[in-house]
């Protein structure tokens, strides 16, 4: 296939060299006006790819897109005339709503969601590590999305474990839940994931969590306060060591996710009438000190 990757960061040069190695023709897409981008991953042999090129993104069979979710409408609106009807779409970010957007942006594309718990560190501009191994899964968002099984393999093959997940809203409710439990708590205490398994943070994270549920449940999610809790804990402890990205975001002064985590979260809760004060209370203190670097 033709893939071209749009935000090659960790996990978008990532899937690029995996893509590359799998047989396939990939290009870049980057902020970079360089015209080629070269990426090694770990300590395999360093490859160059072109860069922004015009003829790779009109011929493209699959356009990748790995940047953070506040970027991606600013990202794709600019390409919208070289992008072919035909071109599979496919997003892979933390976070949700930003399918809505794109659909409305590219109706008559395939539009496919992903999500992924590959980890992935760059150390350097053109050096990437493989720091987790986990699983991708896969799913339709739109009609002609929920055609592209075949993309399982592609993916598969490229990066083992890929999956195609029949109800792919199913799977990102999920690591939706695990994102509002982590993310804000790790930003606002600069602590790794695994302190949050310390006694101080079990009485908010179950309050958070529960109201996750409850949101789920409205949305014809089957899950319970317990299951989350568990699964939010096991991945506190499977990641212990890990700093979550909006806590990274926060130490840098950069602009979070969190209007597509929480903020996601808090708008599918108004529209249920389902309260969610605790949600609220987070998404409240990470706007202010996002706000408080703006004004300073």
């Amino acid at each position: 296939m033709n893939i071209v990757v749009l935000g090659p960061g960790a996990i978008g040069s990532l899937w690029a060299y995996s893509f590359f190695h799998a047989g396939h023709s990939v290009s870049l897409w980057s902020r970079s006006s360089s015209s080629v981008q070269s990426i090694k991953v770990d300590d395999g042999p360093e490859n160059s790819f072109a860069n922004r090129q015009d003829s790779d993104l009109n011929n493209a069979d699959l356009l990748l897109v790995t940047v953070k979710a506040p970027q991606v409408e600013n990202a794709i609106t600019p390409l919208l005339e070289r992008i072919h009807p035909d071109c599979i779409i496919v997003l892979m970010h933390n976070g949700m709503g930003t399918a809505e957007r794109i659909a409305s942006l590219l109706p008559h594309n395939p539009l496919v969601l992903a999500t992924t718990t590959h980890g992935a560190y760059r150390p350097a501009p053109s050096h990437v590590q493989h720091t987790g191994k986990g699983i991708t899964q896969l799913g339709g968002y739109n009609a002609k999305g929920l055609q592209c099984q075949f993309l399982e393999q592609v993916f598969h093959h490229a990066l083992p474990n890929s999956r195609w997940h029949p109800n792919i809203q199913e799977a990102l409710w999920h690591k939706l839940a695990i994102n509002c439990a982590i993310n804000p708590l790790t930003a606002l205490h600069q602590i790794t994931n695994g302190e949050l398994a310390a006694d101080l943070y079990r009485d908010m994270l179950t309050k958070v969590i529960s109201e996750v549920a409850l949101v789920m449940n409205a949305e014809g999610i089957p899950t319970s306060l317990a299951t989350l809790k568990e699964t939010v804990y096991t991945v506190i402890n499977e990641t212990a060591k890990n700093h979550s990205s909006m806590q990274q975001d926060i130490f840098y002064q950069r602009s979070s996710e969190i209007d597509f985590i929480t903020g996601y979260l808090l708008e599918r809760a108004k529209v249920h009438d389902i309260a969610a004060p605790n949600n609220a209370a987070l998404y409240e203190k990470i706007k202010r000190i996002e706000q408080s670097w703006k004004s300073s």
